[in-house]
């Protein structure tokens, strides 16, 4: 079997990595991949502006070109903008299997607005909110409701379009930033305005298999369904202790011992049927994942976002605890037989502690080549997923912020953090930088 992952980065990699551990996978197609799928076993890089078949072509246009000359026979598409701009569509039109929603079911990323409309549409524990397109109501609001108080872009910033504002001075500044500023484009014209929820967030990474079983795509069987992986926390602020700016995620862990079985049930009850149930009524066709971003508060998890695709840094901590065919997952998504999969997760933890490029999550400079000593990695029982690192001249160089995670699978979680950090230790590239408390007590966010 021939696959194909579109996406770049460091999720794309572990996704890249899993298909490739299966035996019915030949060969794995990134498009256009990174430094780190060029060298990973059945993998091959392609960027469509290279080949003459896609010439003319751009976007999404270019890379189903791709998926159809290459004949792959199914897609795994890693980031949201594909979605949100109807690659899966697009795919499905070719005779193509997508694991990756539709444009409708890619929505509750694409719009924050049109997910907190979803929710409460359809009983999804969340924050209260309001959605505003001008500036002087939005200021208003702020100065009505007080502090602290969340500011959302609407629209993808590529996870930079989120204010947890302490004071009211910060959420007005937001607001100006992003609404009259103009600082995220078209994303910040529109803002949600959100009630501030105390608590630590987790992730819990799902698979969804919702699907019309007729050709009016009105009717929808009993095999639908939600399945969660196992919890994740990802560590968003760029300094040890949670302090700092945010940033696209500095480290995840997986399971998250703190997470109680209450917890979980009240999430399955409260959020994830609910969002099945909108899904079906809704009518998506919505064969991919979810990624719920949840935050634990005194009253039960609340929803904070939705993402229609795997997280990042969070698959890097999650794929490698798979003792499942990851290929015969996404085959069970697309044919409508997940609810029957067997999904078998490995006992103990996985610790990925991120790398990133001095300067980030601001300015920074590419193209410092990164040396890893693979033999010293391997003693530490670490899986190097490269985010940010292309091949130049036959070397691994940094491309990006978000450089490389150390993934690491121990009994305990102590065992863990201690192996990804002795691989962290074994990687060097100039200006590099990591936090040295992914996963230890008050690491994350405590709001």
């Amino acid at each position: 079997m021939k696959v194909a992952v579109i996406g770049s980065g460091g999720r794309e990699h572990a996704i890249s990595w899993a298909l490739a551990k299966s035996d019915k996978v030949e060969q794995v197609i990134c498009i256009p991949g990174n430094g780190g799928t060029a060298t990973e076993a059945k993998c091959t890089n392609i960027n469509p502006q290279d080949c003459e078949y896609a010439e003319g072509l751009t976007g999404i246009d270019a890379m189903v070109q791709v998926c159809a000359y290459e004949k792959v026979d199914f897609v795994v598409v890693g980031p949201e903008d594909p979605l949100a701009l109807g690659i899966s569509e697009q795919l499905w039109n070719c005779g193509i299997p997508v694991v990756g929603p539709k444009a409708k079911g890619a929505e509750l990323e694409a719009s924050k607005d049109v997910a907190k409309t979803f929710m409460q549409k359809y009983g999804v524990a969340c924050a209260e909110s309001k959605t505003f397109t001008d500036a002087k109501l939005a200021h208003e609001y702020v100065a009505q409701k007080g502090a602290p108080i969340v500011i959302k872009a609407d629209g993808l910033a590529a996870g930079k379009g989120v204010v947890v504002a302490l004071t009211e001075k910060d959420a007005q500044d937001a607001i100006t930033s992003f609404m009259e500023d103009g600082k995220l484009g078209e994303a910040g014209k529109s803002l949600v305005i959100e009630e501030y929820l105390s608590g630590v967030e987790i992730s819990i990474l799902s698979a969804v298999s919702v699907a019309p079983n007729d050709k009016c795509g009105c009717t929808y069987g009993d095999n639908v369904t939600i399945v969660p992986f196992v919890t994740a926390r990802d560590h968003k602020r760029l300094l040890d202790g949670a302090k700092g700016p945010n940033t696209g995620g500095m480290g995840a862990i997986a399971p998250v011992k703190d997470v109680t079985p209450e917890q979980l049930a009240d999430f399955e009850k409260n959020i994830l049927q609910p969002t099945l149930k909108g899904m079906i009524e809704e009518k998506m066709d919505y064969r991919g994942f979810i990624f719920f971003g949840l935050m634990l508060t005194k009253n039960g998890p609340k929803l904070l976002e939705y993402n229609v695709r795997l997280g990042d840094p969070e698959t890097q901590a999650v794929l490698p605890l798979m003792d499942f065919d990851f290929a015969d997952m996404c085959q069970a998504i697309i044919n409508g037989t997940l609810k029957d999969f067997e999904f078998k997760w490995k006992e103990g933890f996985s610790c990925a502690p991120v790398a990133v490029s001095g300067g980030y999550p601001e300015s920074y400079k590419k193209g410092f080549e990164i040396s890893i000593d693979k033999d010293e990695v391997e003693k530490s029982n670490t899986k190097i997923f490269i985010a940010g690192g292309n091949i130049k001249d036959d070397k691994l160089v940094t491309s990006g912020g978000r450089v490389l995670a150390a993934s690491s699978i121990g009994s305990t979680f102590e065992e863990a953090w201690e192996n990804s950090y002795k691989a962290l230790k074994a990687v060097s590239f100039t200006d590099m930088f990591y936090r040295k408390d992914i996963g230890l007590p008050g690491a994350a966010e405590s709001l």
